[in-house]
């Protein structure tokens, strides 16, 4: 089974964050809860958990790319 990782919402009014850094790889093993990535907003910085244990199977949104809140930036593996 496959699990999207959603960029998160940090407030009201914030409509896209930028991916600042993945702190996993693609082919690494993440558990549930884990931070995998960072995002910045025009407001904060915020920790990306990953929804589910498995393997990071893509990175949809590369570092530095501007995405929408609710987007897919991520993929894993089950």
């Amino acid at each position: 089974m496959t699990t999207e990782v959603i960029m998160p919402s940090s407030g009201m009014g914030i409509e896209e964050a930028t991916v600042v850094k993945w702190l996993k790889n693609v082919g690494d093993q993440v558990n549930e809860g884990e931070v995998i990535a960072e995002v910045e907003t025009a407001k904060a910085t915020v920790e990306v958990e990953a929804p589910a244990s498995g393997t990071l199977a893509s990175i949809v949104a590369d570092e530095g790319a501007t995405v929408e809140v609710n987007a897919v930036i991520g993929m894993i593996e089950e």
